[in-house]
């Protein structure tokens, strides 16, 4: 256990000394994981802007890329996975295409049907991109040994199973 008070200790001491009758444990959980993800999701924000995309649309790109090849799957189907609205599924197409990382083609089984696949050009991006993404999510972990970052995706696996609606 580290000894550094960080800024959720100093909000929990707050906590402490107005309401010494609140268990503060989620708070300390909760509070840390939040500030984690807006640190971590600012610096991939970067990494990814460097590649000329936002995280948004790298979830395209990466979706696409990690379907196999042909690297091919609906807009539907990209918008279930990424719970995105159509609409919002368009936006990011549209731009992904106007810079030539994907192409929407007719779906040769439904006439009605739109299949959007990643181009060479994408899979290259993306393939930088993750592998980037991957650097800086791993340097962050550099204060953990191999066995205390595999305790903590466990641990993490529980938490985020026991937040999901039954």
């Amino acid at each position: 256990m580290s000894s550094s008070k960080d800024a959720v200790d100093a909000i929990i001491d707050q906590w402490a000394e107005v309401r010494p009758d609140l268990d503060t444990t989620a708070m300390e959980v909760f509070g840390r994981l939040y500030r984690i993800s807006r640190a971590m999701g600012d610096r991939i924000d970067k990494t990814y802007a460097r590649y000329g995309i936002a995280r948004g649309e790298f979830d395209v790109l990466a979706t696409l890329r990690r379907s196999g090849d042909p690297f091919t799957l609906s807009p539907r189907q990209l918008s279930a996975t990424l719970m995105l609205t159509t609409g919002g599924m368009t936006g990011r197409l549209d731009k992904l295409e106007r810079r030539g990382l994907l192409r929407r083609s007719p779906d040769p089984h439904d006439r009605r049907g739109l299949q959007v696949t990643l181009t060479d050009e994408g899979r290259a991006l993306v393939d930088e991109a993750v592998g980037a993404g991957l650097a800086v999510q791993t340097e962050a972990l550099t204060s953990l040994d191999k066995e205390q970052a595999g305790q903590l995706a466990d641990l993490l696996r529980q938490l985020m199973a026991g937040t999901q609606p039954s």
